[in-house]
């Protein structure tokens, strides 16, 4: 494992504020037994946000430098247009663009740690996908790039009440280094991979842009993922799992561009956010089915009939893929949110909220490097839950892969998706729940407190103020 450029100074402030010790945290170990207090994990994945884009001026958070109280000079991104840079500023706007955000658009940005390329790649972006693209998206394009833009409560108030009212992760990162697609095949599986050959799960490596599966449709093939995926496991220990899809349009682009045609999304239609009917597993396990439409979440979640683990996954309208509205985007989520609450399952019930990959949007945060995926750049990170500690900003570094670790503990008795311990063979060069530098998500919980009440909250808010 080998960090990259966080600075020693920053690295030195990071393991102060985690928390970090040279041995045992006697916090996680408990949190490690009480987990099995929670039943049912509900996973919400949103879409293209990163951290300081939405909780940058957040008290007591890693925030952008120079405001909110947080340390160092406001930075300023270069803007070849202008010739001369853009701070960081408040974004009213209920609509925004963002920039690439294929894993060359995050080398661009991060800069070799000086974190500053965000205004430059979203002004080349915004020219070249929607010169030769036909959708009416490119009409909703901003003339300038709004990357250096950010939310506060004031757009955002629901966010903002979660994060004041559960747990804020300040340090969630992205696992892989690239978009939508290597996101979600690394949130249900901890491996994004490429394979040469259908069927044959020791001829896929690690792969951060297509072809994905066995080359996709590139050579009259049927995608492909025949490596192993958390499904597996659960199906072995007879854990219920369910995996929520949005109709729609499909959230992202089938290429990583910014902007591209309309894509019909279903929980019968595999896609980018909806890989798991393309694994093996999931096919010779006969659980397609467990794919299923995300009506179902809400009659489970009122009916006391939740699965032990749930994926959630919006369509394009309710995503926060720009050009999607915010407003929009959240009060999908605090309509989930408020199911799970006012079900009878809420006291044994764990959300964690995310957004799969930071959409081109300015952090501050150079992302570690950890192994050959990532990590990518940092993205906003919530645990909502009846034992979730309160007001807590957890400065822990974290993935998606912590999710995977999360689950293996609490239902899998510590098993890893792993093909030296798991009985399935393929070629993941490693194994990224047991990297030494991930969190522990039990961290972010006090189970010897009493159930919190649900915080039920509005799904329009009235205090959102947009231009």
């Amino acid at each position: 494992m080998v960090l990259s450029a966080f600075g020693a100074a920053g690295l030195a402030t990071l393991i102060l504020t985690a928390g970090v010790l040279s041995g045992p945290d006697p916090d996680a170990q408990a949190g490690a037994l009480g987990i099995h207090k929670i039943k049912h994990v509900v996973i919400i994945m949103q879409e293209n946000r990163s951290f300081d884009s939405y909780f940058g001026t957040y008290p007591g958070a890693d925030g952008i430098p120079g405001l909110a109280g947080n340390p160092g000079p406001v930075p300023c991104a270069p803007d070849p247009k202008t010739d001369g840079c853009v701070r960081p500023f408040h974004d009213t706007s209920n609509r925004n663009a963002g920039g690439p955000h294929t894993t060359a658009a995050a080398s661009e940005d991060i800069n070799r740690g000086e974190m500053d390329g965000f205004q430059a790649q979203a002004r080349e972006g915004l020219a070249r996908d929607c010169a030769d693209v036909d959708s009416p998206r490119c009409s909703l394009a901003p003339a300038d790039p709004d990357v250096m833009g950010y939310h506060d409560a004031h757009e955002i108030p629901n966010y903002w009440a979660y994060a004041r009212n559960f747990v804020l992760q300040d340090h969630m990162f992205e696992p892989v280094n690239s978009w939508s697609l290597p996101a979600h095949l690394s949130l249900v599986s901890g491996w994004s991979a490429s394979c040469t050959t259908p069927g044959n799960p020791m001829s896929c490596t690690t792969a951060l842009s297509g072809p994905f599966g066995a080359l996709g449709g590139a050579r009259g093939r049927k995608t492909d993922y025949p490596w192993t995926d958390l499904t597996y496991l659960l199906h072995r220990y007879h854990v219920s799992w369910r995996y929520y899809v949005g109709a729609g349009g499909q959230p992202d682009c089938s290429d990583d561009e910014m902007y591209c045609r309309a894509v019909p999304q279903s929980a019968h239609r595999p896609g980018i956010w909806n890989p798991l009917p393309r694994f093996d597993t999931v096919r010779r396990n006969h659980q397609v089915g467990h794919v299923t439409p995300l009506r179902r979440f809400y009659r489970a979640a009122r009916g006391g009939t939740l699965p032990s683990v749930a994926w959630i996954v919006p369509a394009q309208v309710e995503s926060e893929h720009p050009p999607a509205r915010v407003s929009t985007g959240q009060a999908f989520v605090t309509s989930l949110i408020n199911a799970a609450m006012l079900g009878p399952e809420w006291k044994s019930t764990a959300i964690f909220l995310a957004w799969d990959d930071w959409g081109g949007f300015y952090d501050h945060v150079q992302p570690p490097t950890v192994n050959d995926q990532g990590y990518g750049l940092r993205v906003p990170g919530l645990v909502i839950s009846a034992y979730a500690r309160r007001g807590y900003v957890d400065h822990q570094i974290l993935s998606f892969d912590a999710y995977l670790r999360f689950v293996e503990d609490d239902f899998l008795h510590g098993q890893r998706i792993d093909p030296a311990t798991d009985h399935r063979r393929d070629s993941r060069p490693s194994v990224p729940e047991n990297e030494t530098i991930l969190g522990n998500l039990a961290a972010d919980f006090d189970f010897s407190q009493r159930p919190r009440r649900p915080l039920i909250l509005p799904t329009h808010p009235s205090r959102p103020r947009f231009s």
